[in-house]
């Protein structure tokens, strides 16, 4: 019987020979925002290892506000010959790939990322807990944060990536315009939770223009934020349902629902997660990501600790009834480019326990 995460799948125009897709997870080991050739060969490593699609690392667009790590990549300027040479060294192994085009809006703190001196960009000039830190951006700003997601789509288009991926998760710029304690905007950017998801859809729409009707747009999405893990934007289907409809309609291909943990259900009464409802509402493929294949979630990675691989039986279940299309593995692959090798030849007494070292090394 085949393993249901090795059956191949399409994404739209993009046939992918398994289900495993590559978490994206931030490496700074770009500096000044330029990757080198050691991150040429972290992703082709894993293209050679059977992983699916590779979905890079944040990597900032053009608003000079939009990093907060002047060593995480840039997707512009001189960064865009590194990334043609990432592109190539996958593509040799075989591999599919996708950037992330990420802004982390108020998540930066002044005076950090590649242009220290810049202002921050956000919603409305409003932190999570509801302080006004600045003027709210202009029309005119607003549209070219916007813009800025196109431009750097525009880029992939032209390297050769095979999708794109709008990060829109997890509080960064995007997610904050969602969020009504931050988005405090009068105008069609404000308002309820589908008009709050406007911006969002410019961007999609925008980045559609940019690179055509083939290439595959993916939103990576989530309810909680870094700023509060308890935040939940849609507290019902129904709500679930506006939210998500609005990408939908602007022409969106696959939803990355970001939880914690996968294995939780997303409502009551319902053992569905959060890709699970987000496919049964939209009819869109989905991709699931959260802790897949270790018992504890990434938050804690970041804080020093370890974690005890999980068995993936669960996971399986849920792919085999079609809960969701694609699975994003993250600490797991970060930690070992051999991972998706291992679990297809069910090679499961060397699959290890996850070093939190693992975050200070690009292998």
């Amino acid at each position: 019987m085949t393993n249901p995460l090795f059956k191949p799948y399409s994404l739209g125009s993009l046939d992918l020979p398994n289900r495993i897709v590559m978490a994206p997870m931030t490496r700074s080991f770009s500096p000044n925002g330029v990757p080198g050739q050691n991150v040429a060969d972290y992703y082709a490593r894993r293209a050679a290892n059977h992983v699916g699609l590779i979905v890079t690392e944040g990597t900032v667009t053009d608003r000079q506000a939009a990093g907060n790590d002047s060593n995480v990549p840039k997707f512009y300027d001189e960064a865009l010959a590194g990334w043609k040479n990432v592109v190539a060294s996958v593509k040799a192994e075989g591999g599919f790939i996708a950037p992330q085009l990420w802004h982390v809006g108020m998540m930066r703190k002044p005076g950090t990322g590649h242009y220290p001196d810049a202002p921050s960009d956000s919603p409305s000039g409003v932190t999570h807990t509801g302080t006004a830190v600045m003027p709210a951006p202009s029309d005119e700003d607003v549209a070219d944060m916007v813009n800025s997601y196109a431009r750097s789509a525009a880029y992939a288009k032209e390297l050769g990536f095979d999708a794109i991926e709008i990060h829109a998760a997890h509080g960064y710029l995007i997610d904050q315009f969602f969020w009504d304690v931050m988005n405090k905007r009068e105008d069609r950017f404000g308002g309820g939770l589908a008009e709050r998801s406007t911006f969002a859809a410019d961007i999609i729409r925008e980045c559609r223009k940019a690179v055509g009707p083939d290439m595959p747009i993916i939103i990576r999405i989530s309810q909680w934020k870094q700023q509060d893990f308890s935040a939940r934007l849609a507290e019902t289907p129904q709500e679930m349902d506006d939210w998500l409809s609005v990408f939908a309609d602007a022409g969106v291909d696959c939803l990355h629902c970001s939880q914690r943990r996968f294995w939780e259900p997303e409502f009551d009464g319902s053992n569905l997660n959060f890709a699970g409802w987000a496919k049964k509402l939209t009819g869109l493929p989905t991709i699931t990501v959260g802790s897949v294949g270790l018992s504890s979630d990434f938050i804690g990675a970041f804080q020093g600790e370890d974690s005890a691989a999980r068995s993936l039986d669960d996971l399986m279940e849920r792919l085999e009834k079609d809960e969701f299309d694609l699975v994003a593995v993250g600490r797991a692959i970060l930690q070992d480019p051999e991972w998706a090798t291992k679990v297809l030849e069910g090679r499961d007494d060397e699959v290890r326990d996850y070093d939190a070292k693992s975050l200070t090394t690009l292998y």
